[in-house]
């Protein structure tokens, strides 16, 4: 199972930028031909939302419709990494943020909907965003 550790959480002023990273251990970017990737949020009182997310058959990148415009998910197989930039950050937006993947692209944009988990799981960046 895919190992991953995010970073770059932190707090900022509303209308402010971050730019979330997921490191995944080993080669797995480049092994994997069939992916979901994903970054999800969870804050209290609130359910767990996929974010945005990344799947092997399609180029389109999923965002939900709160982040849309706003943040951007990228990936660089070479090094393994995922990135989330995050623009215009809102209070709203604050919470746990997670790196997650599976290795297979079904039903990813579904799982993203639903809030549902994927089978990898980073320990979370915390992200606190001020008025």
């Amino acid at each position: 199972q895919v190992q991953l550790v995010e970073s770059g959480g932190g707090s900022v002023q509303a209308g402010g930028s971050l730019r979330l990273s997921c490191a995944a251990s080993g080669d797995v970017w480049s092994r994997w031909y069939s992916y979901c990737l994903a970054w999800y949020r969870e804050a209290p009182g609130k359910e767990r939302e996929g974010v945005a997310g990344m799947a092997s058959n399609t180029r389109e990148i999923y965002y939900d419709y709160n982040v849309k415009g706003r943040f951007n998910m990228s990936m660089d197989k070479e090094k393994n990494m995922l990135y989330l930039q995050m623009n215009d950050l809102k209070p709203e937006d604050s919470g746990m943020y997670y790196c997650a993947a599976e290795n297979n692209f079904w039903d990813c944009w579904s799982h993203l909907v639903r809030g549902e988990a994927l089978d990898g799981w980073g320990q979370g960046t915390q992200v606190t965003v001020t008025v």
